[in-house]
């Protein structure tokens, strides 16, 4: 392992967990808005709203896939191991929150000799 470690890899994990847990919340938010809608008497009386929460769900679930590998990605990231994984955690938190995942990608990639 490299002796001169720098923040780079450490705010890169940070980030990624930050947008991972964001990206996690996003998604009980799809599912909890589906769930709820399904219950509005006007709405469950309408031919079709039925499929309101199977709907939210599967919106949902791209949220929590990404989110998911974000924080693992950071947190192999915080660890400095597996760069790859590293890598794709922050290229997943790109998509939930682009202002927070291009800075972690770019952290990550530069902290490349830094990994185990």
């Amino acid at each position: 392992m490299p002796e001169n470690k720098t923040w780079m890899p450490m705010v890169a994990g940070i980030l990624d967990i930050v947008v991972g847990c964001l990206g996690l919340l996003v998604s009980l938010v799809f599912v909890f808005i589906g769930a709820v809608a399904r219950y509005i008497p006007d709405l469950s009386t309408e031919p079709g709203m039925q499929y309101l929460f199977p709907i939210f769900a599967v919106l949902g679930l791209p949220f929590a896939i990404l989110g998911i590998l974000a924080i693992v990605g950071g947190i192999f990231a915080l660890r400095r191991k597996i760069w790859g994984l590293a890598l794709a955690g922050s290229i997943a938190a790109f998509f939930p929150c682009w202002i927070l995942g291009l800075p972690a990608i770019v952290f990550t990639a530069l902290s490349k000799k830094e990994f185990e």
